[in-house]
């Protein structure tokens, strides 16, 4: 039993299928599980593990290509630029309401189930199997339950009741979309600017500009987050970004009603990823701030190691080997992008001593990791 319908979910529910184990995904919401406002960015690494889950053709069917990178300074210089990805695995920008659809279509296409509307209340583990309890009075029975339920996942305290709580990574996060503004660009490029925000942007082949600005500020309320809207947080953002030299403050002001607001949230180390009987996967269990790009990427990765490892091995050997081989690199793509949530941008020319920047961050998540990620090397 798969809980959350989501990127984690539905890559778990490939990963299994191709496995050859029976799976059926729960999903809360009873239309879909995406947040429909954010936009995503799948590395190198995650378009490689969408391709051993045979989906990486129809997932690059949406969105646009990234293969390239600009840091920019806030006097409009260029400060570096570097390659993304390879041309058999191009980094791939686009909305995670679409990454959601096509995913969940192709798990769909593959028989296995989705139902929709099912709201985990609470598990119970038993000698043979474990009961998933949803709201409404309705259960659930399997040999394994896995939490692919996001950040604020009920399965991780049905594990651990002690597990720490999400904590604010200490930026709030602003995205946008517009058609309106013509920003100096090349095709597949993004560029990230340091000013008075980092700010990041893409222009896609039909001429929309696709922006986020990470704002270093105290966590927006949900009281705020209620009562603002997007004259506010332009304005806002317009304010902090017209001092520099760069087109980000044009491009917030070109942005309509396509502007969303949140604050960045993370996980300190979770210390038990799995009891006898139930696993969180992706965010559930190591969620990063959103500085680093690679909640997705990660959590696909995740699937298909974790559908190897039930694959190769019994069931707790599996749940042990896949943690034990996924741990050291989500924990550090989580202190990677707490780096770069923290470290101050505003007039930075360039990385401070012992700071990390964009350029470690995509180094470091494109380094090989054939082996544990290659459907055909077995988990040992």
């Amino acid at each position: 039993m798969i809980i959350g319908g989501g990127i984690a979910g539905t890559s778990a529910a490939l990963a299994l299928h191709k496995a050859g184990i029976a799976a059926t995904v729960y999903e809360a919401h009873p239309d879909s599980g995406e947040d429909i406002g954010a936009f995503l960015i799948l590395g190198d690494n995650g378009m490689r593990a969408l391709e051993q889950l045979d989906a990486a053709e129809t997932v690059a069917a949406v969105g646009f290509p990234l293969d390239s990178l600009r840091l920019v300074g806030p006097d409009g210089t260029t400060l570096a630029e570097m390659p993304l990805g390879s041309e058999r695995h191009r980094y791939r920008c686009l909305r995670r309401a679409e990454l959601g659809a096509v995913l969940r279509e192709e798990v769909r296409r593959r028989g296995v189930p989705i139902v929709q509307g099912k709201r985990l209340a609470g598990a119970t583990e038993e000698p043979d199997g474990v009961v998933a309890h949803f709201a409404g009075g309705d259960t659930a029975r399997g040999d394994l339950l896995i939490g692919a339920d996001g950040l604020n996942s009920v399965v991780r305290p049905l594990i651990d009741p002690e597990v720490p709580a999400r904590r604010y990574a200490g930026q709030q996060v602003f995205y946008g979309y517009t058609l309106d503004a013509d920003p100096p660009h090349a095709p597949g490029r993004i560029d990230m600017i340091r000013g008075g925000a980092a700010f990041g942007y893409a222009v896609s082949p039909a001429g929309e500009t696709f922006w986020f600005a990470r704002v270093t500020d105290d966590e927006l309320t949900d009281e705020h987050l209620f009562a603002g809207g997007p004259d506010q947080w332009r304005d806002r953002l317009i304010s902090l970004l017209h001092q520099d030299d760069t087109p980000a403050a044009d491009i917030v002001a070109a942005t309509g009603a396509r502007l969303m607001a949140t604050n960045a949230h993370d996980l300190p180390s979770v210390p038990r990823w799995s009891s006898a009987r139930m696993l969180i996967i992706g965010d559930a269990a190591h969620a990063a701030s959103p500085a680093s790009g690679q909640g997705a990427s990660m959590a696909i990765e995740d699937a298909v190691v974790l559908g190897k490892a039930l694959r190769d091995l019994d069931r707790a050997s599996a749940l042990a080997g896949y943690e034990r081989l996924r741990r050291p690199r989500v924990e550090t793509n989580i202190a990677n992008s707490a780096r770069l949530s923290a470290t101050p941008t505003n007039q930075r020319p360039g990385p401070a001593p012992g700071s990390v920047d964009e350029r470690d961050v995509a180094a470091e998540t494109e380094r090989d990791i054939a082996d544990q990620i290659d459907w055909d090397t077995p988990v040992g």
